[in-house]
């Protein structure tokens, strides 16, 4: 194990082991962060001369999206080789440099790993395929016969999460499992050279000296036995999370623990975060037992409404079920498979996470804004998405030939507008991509977007990136942010969350105003540090009454009591 201790660096003091717990971690989405070779497509080298700014903005670690080897059906979420990476992206000494820059930075590495499929490029897959009907290799995926007088229909009603049969018929009548697109065949994890080889692609990634993985669709590993039918329910939705044979079985808590024994092999506490879509917080707490996996992504908290009155239940029970288990909360508002935030809240409420419509983008950004500070004053873990810092809207007129998003093209399912939110971000103020690379975006950009660029808005003190920026330096500076497990609500008038943590003599009040109108406030007195709105708070800046601003979230340090 030399290479990976090699690997490591002072940020793995003992003072720092439960680093993950209110940790900001920082997801980057490889096709779309910065081109290193100007070809149009994000990469590996454009990632690690971007580092510098991540560790400026003040986060604690990065999470990359996958660069494997992929024939891209899915932006690579079809895995043909574990342990290699896509030519697109680089080398492996790419991802080698990479990590230890960062962790010369003092950024940690968190990378996707894909265990519920492969891509139909996979070798097992391919040779399955090759060697017919009864081959050993077909029993590491779902393969069935079919239904039928000539095995003509699908051995079950189970449909794609992007639309159509989740059965593909193969040449020689068999059919077999994916539940995203036929090029995603699905694992079977009964199989026992299944579990082997995903302990071993683990090592292969913590050798190298990543700190931990983001498990992707950690909940659908294990399928129902007999895989029975689930009942004319119709189309599933990627975001949903109705109870399904396929979908948060028990069987994956074995799985997730014999992880946890390969995760602490490794010094410096290697962590994994689970993409585990389901019906409760209380079912994702099974995810984060103290023998399992350290994180759950907490869904339920992004699929919040800018409301008051939805917010504080959403915030109660998901601390409330991560505190018999030891967990921490993790909040996350954007990710790379939903409508970003800004526009999510430029629109009314109950349009869901994907959408067509741009609304009013200043009151999405106000919104924005405020949501952001609210999740940072949260306990816990906060994730970030790239390009929210700059307060980037969803592109949602994107012509319909440039998309890439499979689900767009099997009409059936989803409407296909994640590669809205995916639109390479802007760096600059000029050029041909805003700075993204030489070589033009490989998903095209809107016009006017170097007015949200990092030098557009760098040093402006009402910009969105100064406003995570001084956010994130007040989170690591202040005793009572960050750890912790619970909050002390305040009376507050309808429509405002009003709240206190404490930490010995320090103690930090945030108030959040999610109406469209000022509202008076009382908060305990204290130091104003910082509010969402870029003409500040009327009064307060030492408690006492306070008119807070329509859409807006502030924070005040004060004494313990």
């Amino acid at each position: 194990m030399t290479q990976h201790l090699a690997a490591r660096t002072a940020a793995d003091s003992a003072d720092a082991l439960d680093w993950w717990r209110d940790a900001v971690i920082y997801q980057v989405y490889p096709r779309s962060f910065a081109d290193g070779d100007g070809d149009g497509t994000g990469d590996l080298p454009g990632i690690r001369a971007r580092l510098p700014y991540l560790a400026q903005l003040g986060v604690d670690a990065v999470w990359l999206s996958p660069f494997y080897a992929s024939p891209q059906a899915d932006g690579g979420y079809d895995v043909a080789d574990y342990r290699a990476i896509d030519p697109v992206y680089g080398t492996l000494h790419d991802a080698d440099a990479l990590i230890r820059d960062a962790h010369g930075l003092g950024l940690r590495v968190i990378v996707d790993v894909v265990p519920n499929h492969s891509s139909d490029r996979h070798e097992w897959f391919r040779r399955a395929l090759a060697e017919g009907p009864g081959s050993p290799l077909r029993a590491r995926y779902h393969f069935r016969p079919g239904k039928g007088a000539d095995g003509e229909l699908p051995p079950n009603d189970w449909e794609s999460i992007f639309g159509g049969p989740a059965w593909t018929r193969c040449p020689d009548g068999e059919w077999y499992l994916h539940l995203f697109a036929p090029e995603q065949p699905d694992f079977d994890w009964e199989h026992p050279a299944v579990a082997d080889e995903f302990r071993s692609i683990l090592r292969f990634w913590l050798d190298m000296g990543v700190d931990g993985f983001r498990v992707d669709v950690a909940h659908g590993l294990v399928k129902a036995a007999g895989l029975p039918d689930i009942g004319g329910t119709g189309q599933l939705g990627l975001l949903g999370n109705a109870a399904m044979p396929f979908f948060d079985q028990d069987g994956v808590h074995d799985i997730y623990r014999s992880w946890r024994r390969v995760l602490e092999e490794y010094p410096g506490r290697r962590i994994a975060v689970a993409e585990a879509w389901t019906p409760t917080v209380e079912r994702t707490a099974n995810y984060v037992r103290p023998d399992e996996l350290h994180q759950a992504f907490n869904f339920q908290y992004l699929g919040t409404y800018w409301d008051a009155a939805e917010l504080r239940p959403v915030i109660d029970a998901s601390l409330a079920a991560m505190r018999p288990v030891g967990a921490p909360a993790t909040w996350v508002l954007s990710n790379h498979d939903v409508t970003r935030h800004t526009t999510r809240f430029a629109n009314p409420a109950g349009l869901g996470t994907q959408l067509r419509s741009a609304g009013d983008p200043v009151r999405g950004l106000r919104r924005a804004r405020a949501a952001t500070l609210l999740m940072l004053a949260l306990p816990g873990s906060a994730y970030l998405y790239q390009g929210e810092e700059l307060g980037l809207p969803d592109v949602t007129d994107l012509p319909d030939e440039v998309r890439q998003d499979p689900a767009f093209a099997r009409g059936a399912g989803q409407d296909g507008f994640r590669d809205g939110c995916r639109v390479p971000i802007p760096w600059t103020v000029a050029g041909s991509s805003y700075g993204f690379g030489d070589g033009g975006s490989w998903l095209p950009q809107p016009a006017g977007w170097g007015e949200l660029s990092v030098e557009a808005q760098t040093g402006d003190p009402g910009s969105t990136l100064e406003l995570y920026r001084a956010a994130l330096a007040v989170r690591r500076a202040h005793a009572a942010l960050g750890a912790g497990d619970g909050v002390e609500w305040l009376p507050a008038p309808e429509g405002v969350l009003l709240f206190r943590r404490t930490s010995g003599d320090a103690a930090f009040v945030c108030a959040a105003n999610t109406t469209g109108a000022p509202v008076r406030i009382t908060v305990p007195a204290g130091r104003l540090l910082l509010s969402s709105a870029a003409g500040g708070v009327s009064g307060g800046e030492s408690g006492g009454e306070v008119d807070l601003p329509a859409d807006t979230t502030a924070w005040w340090s004060a004494e313990a009591g």
